[in-house]
């Protein structure tokens, strides 16, 4: 299962986020049911970043991941950058 989050970072603050999330990943990595992760900016918004999680089931990141004390220290983290809230989705395979 894949989460999907599209990360709009408050103006000039790009750095401070990068930084942070270089700690967070440490959290979200240890997590039961974590698959690998992938952070990327948009060449053409800098202060747009899409967030690729891979988990084992979509419980590993709503129940498991963010039902833990660690979620508390990653929205710490994380969660002042943003303006907008991320929007997150979450997908499946599809067999073709």
């Amino acid at each position: 299962m894949l989460e999907v989050a599209l990360l709009d970072i408050r103006p000039g603050l790009t750095t401070e986020f990068e930084a942070a999330f270089a700690e967070a990943q440490t959290i979200i990595s240890s997590m039961p049911g974590y698959l690998r992760h992938t952070l990327q900016r948009c060449l053409g918004a800098d202060h747009h970043y899409v967030l690729l999680v891979w988990w084992e089931s979509l419980e590993a990141h709503t129940v498991c991941f963010r039902g833990s004390p660690d979620y508390q220290r990653w929205r710490t983290l994380l969660h002042h950058f943003y303006d907008p809230f991320p929007t997150v989705e979450h997908f499946v395979d599809v067999a073709l």
